[in-house]
Parts: structure tokens; sequence; C-alpha cells
């Protein structure tokens, strides 16, 4: 099992007015823009911006980063021997499968298995 990529979570009201400093800063343009559930998510840079109402966004907060691996039944295994508890069961959403664990010492993070043609145009370009 190996990580491909760790985004910090940005939280925001709107999507769009979040986006140019970022574009900015990271001199790039979103990898991936795409609604889930009641809220907007954007990835650009090494930033996951998470846009929606207070009440909608705070559905999504425990987790305190978004972490991309290449093989979410191996990372389930590696979770399991560590003590890491799993808080949101594996699902799936337009970019791949997905699942929330919550590391021993109380971290949670939310791990992603893209689907191999966004591993090949973001991570691999």
């Amino acid at each position: 099992m190996t990580i491909l990529k760790t985004y910090a979570r940005r939280w925001t009201d709107e999507l769009d007015s979040s986006l140019p400093l970022l574009r900015e800063l990271t001199g790039a343009e979103p990898d991936l823009r795409f609604a889930f559930d009641s809220v907007e998510l954007a990835a650009i840079g090494d930033f996951l911006v998470i846009a929606g109402p207070p009440a909608e966004r705070a559905r999504y907060a425990h987790a305190g980063a978004t972490v991309i691996v290449d093989d979410l039944d191996a990372l389930t295994a590696v979770l399991a021997a560590a003590g890491a508890e799993i808080t949101t069961p594996e699902s799936t959403s337009a970019t791949g499968r997905f699942l929330y664990a919550r590391h021993r010492g109380g971290a949670e993070v939310e791990y992603v298995e893209w689907a191999p043609e966004l591993v090949e145009r973001i991570v691999r370009a």
C-alpha cells in the first residue's frame, strides 16, 4: 500500500470565491471539481476545498486530511493491524472508493482509492 497524495482540507461557504487565491498560490487549476451529497469539492495543488453551508460541511469536519492511496483493501489491513477504527465504512463517490478511519490517539483521516484514470491524470502526469 502506497500513499499517492495527501490533501489539507480547507473549508469555505462558497467554492468559486475560494479558488482564485488558491490558483495564485499553487500556480494551478483544480485537478478535480465535483459535488458529493450537499457539498462541493475542488482539489487544487495540495488542498481539498470543501464548500457548502456550515451545517453540511460539519458532516465531514471530523477528518483532518484526505489521503489518496493505491490500494484501499491493503490499507484496511494496515489500519486494523495498527488498532485504527473504521468510522465510516467503505463507500463510493465520483472519484473512487473511500473510508474514514480514526487512528490510535484520535486523529481521523479520510482515505480514498481513486479510479485509475484519476491516478494517471493527477499523480502520474
